[in-house]
């Protein structure tokens, strides 16, 4: 396919494309011309992680070569690729360590010892839930920390249906990195929503009982 079809399979404007190509972020087609260059479904599935990355997960030029580096490895470690294309929505810049810092992540340290996780304590979600964890404490809700323990068990089951959905693309890394792009962030906010039914749902159940019976 031309370039121009190419823009009507992916829905991905002409100049766009060419900036894409520009940037290295898509490799260039095959030539059937010195000025025409010819595009298949590769190129097609590529724009569309790519159109994901930035503007779904927000991840910079910078970050997406790299991933697209390491997906291109002949054995790439879709593991790196998938914190490359979810940290950048999680990054900010860090409170500075303080007091109440360190007695929020040495919290969390013992949560995670718990749960038994394999986590890298410089990951950004890491520094979010220590920070979250001090806002609640300087609010005077800490008590809202008493559910932290059956969050994390929760979110242990959320992960699980997660990477249950991409692996069955473990053939396909760039699809694996695609759906767990879209996943987290548009999933982030379908969690959300049923959480709220869950929460309209219990608070009917309990307080308009209540309400009844008093």
């Amino acid at each position: 396919m031309r370039i121009a079809e190419l823009s009507r399979a992916s829905g991905v404007p002409v100049p766009t494309i060419k900036y894409y190509l520009r940037e290295g972020l898509l490799p260039p087609g095959e030539f059937s011309s010195p000025n025409q260059a010819r595009y298949d479904e590769g190129h097609v599935r590529r724009l569309k992680l790519v159109r994901a990355l930035v503007e779904v997960g927000r991840v910079p030029i910078g970050g997406i070569k790299e991933l697209l580096a390491e997906l291109d490895q002949p054995e790439p470690n879709v593991h790196r690729a998938i914190g490359c294309a979810l940290e950048p929505g999680l990054r900010r810049e860090p409170e500075e360590d303080n007091p109440e810092i360190a007695a929020a992540k040495a919290d969390l340290d013992q949560l995670i010892e718990r749960r038994g996780w394999n986590v890298d304590d410089c990951s950004p979600a890491y520094q979010q839930i220590a920070e979250v964890m001090v806002t609640l404490r300087r609010l005077g809700t800490a008590d809202l920390l008493d559910g932290l323990e059956g969050y994390a068990q929760v979110a242990d089951k959320i992960a699980e249906i997660d990477l249950g959905l991409v692996a069955r693309h473990r053939n396909d890394p760039g699809h694996v990195v695609f759906e767990a792009v879209i996943g987290t962030i548009i999933g982030d906010s379908l969690l959300q929503g049923l959480r709220r039914l869950a929460q309209e749902n219990l608070s009917a159940k309990v307080f308009q009982a209540n309400a009844v019976s008093s």
